[in-house]
C-alpha cells in the first residue's frame, strides 16, 4: 500500500515539525525507519512527496512538496468520508455490545 494511516500521519509530522527525524521521534520510530518510509513514498508517487535539505550550520530539514501537500489532504478527506458513511453503522455496533457494569 502507497500510502496508509501511519505514513500519512508521518508526512503530517514533516509539514510541522519541518524535520524528518523529528516526526519519526514524534511517531516512537527511528530515523532510518522514518527515512525509509519517505524515500518509499517519494518513489512510489509521480512525483516525491518530500524534498530535503542537507545539514550544516544553517541546519537541514524537510518539507512535504506541492504534490504532498494535495496527496495528504486527499487522504485526510477520504479518511473523514469513510468515518461518515459507516458512523451510523458503528453507532449501532456500540448499542449491541453487551453491558459491563
Amino acid at each position: 500500500v502507497a500510502l496508509g494511516p501511519g505514513k500519512a500521519d508521518l508526512l503530517a509530522g514533516i509539514r510541522d515539525a519541518g524535520s524528518i527525524a523529528a516526526a519519526g521521534r514524534q511517531m516512537g520510530m527511528s530515523y532510518q525507519r522514518a527515512h525509509d518510509l519517505v524515500a518509499a513514498l517519494n518513489a512510489d508517487f509521480r512525483e516525491p512527496l518530500v524534498a530535503t535539505a542537507m545539514g550544516g550550520t544553517g541546519g537541514g530539514g524537510a518539507r512535504l512538496t506541492p504534490l504532498g501537500e494535495e496527496v495528504l489532504r486527499a487522504y485526510r478527506d477520504a479518511e473523514a468520508a469513510a468515518e461518515t458513511a459507516v458512523a451510523d453503522r458503528l453507532a449501532w455496533l456500540r448499542s449491541a455490545l453487551a453491558r459491563r457494569d
